[in-house]
């Protein structure tokens, strides 16, 4: 992407929700803030839980005109009405998640900081990778993306990329120039005031 542009906001709920407190707070973030997307990222896996939340969550962003994606759960997408899928395991899923939901669906690829995965996830179908943490963290292998990785995918690949993990001003500044997504989640859904605290995040853009 070019430097001039300025990075979209892709917005991760958190994977836990109370569901009328949650419903309450992303309407009053999506009407305070532009956001390109939502993904549903619960980490549940009663299958009731997470349709009564996709239908929460639905009304809220196509009501918007915002796209609704879900973790994982390709087989929920059609069935709940919803945009695409965020896959994460890197490119291991994508032509099969294409396949089952069409051209038009949106398909994404978690690829935590591996070159090799996003380009494959690319060559897959993906429309999108997303590479993360960015920012310091102990969860996983405690790896963080390597600000050259990004730099070289804007420079050299087409495919959108998503920068996401552990974001806080300082990062997001040093990234926006190689990014054209940051993926923001529990970053805001922590503090007593996700709108405000979003807005503080996309002013460090510059």
């Amino acid at each position: 992407m070019a430097d001039t542009e300025q990075p979209q906001i892709y917005l991760i709920t958190p994977s836990e929700i109370e569901l009328s407190r949650f419903s309450e707070q992303l309407a009053a973030v999506l009407d305070s803030h532009p956001v390109a997307c939502v993904r549903l990222a619960l980490s549940s896996r009663d299958e009731d839980d997470v349709a009564r939340a996709a239908d929460a969550c639905r009304e809220i962003t196509h009501a918007r005109d915002i796209a609704l994606v879900i973790g994982n759960h390709t087989a929920l997408v059609e069935r709940l009405g919803l945009d695409g899928v965020h896959l994460t395991d890197g490119a291991r899923s994508v032509r099969k998640a294409r396949k089952a939901l069409g051209p038009d669906a949106i398909v994404g690829a978690w690829c935590g900081q591996s070159r090799h995965d996003g380009l494959g996830a690319g060559e897959a179908g993906a429309d999108y990778v997303s590479f993360g943490p960015v920012g310091k963290s102990l969860l996983d292998n405690g790896q963080q993306v390597d600000t050259e990785l990004l730099r070289w995918w804007s420079e050299v690949i087409e495919l959108p990329v998503v920068a996401e993990g552990a974001l806080d001003a300082d990062y997001i500044a040093e990234i926006t120039p190689f990014t054209d997504f940051f993926g923001i989640g529990d970053e805001i859904w922590r503090t007593d005031d996700p709108a405000a605290t979003l807005g503080s995040l996309i002013a460090a853009m510059g």
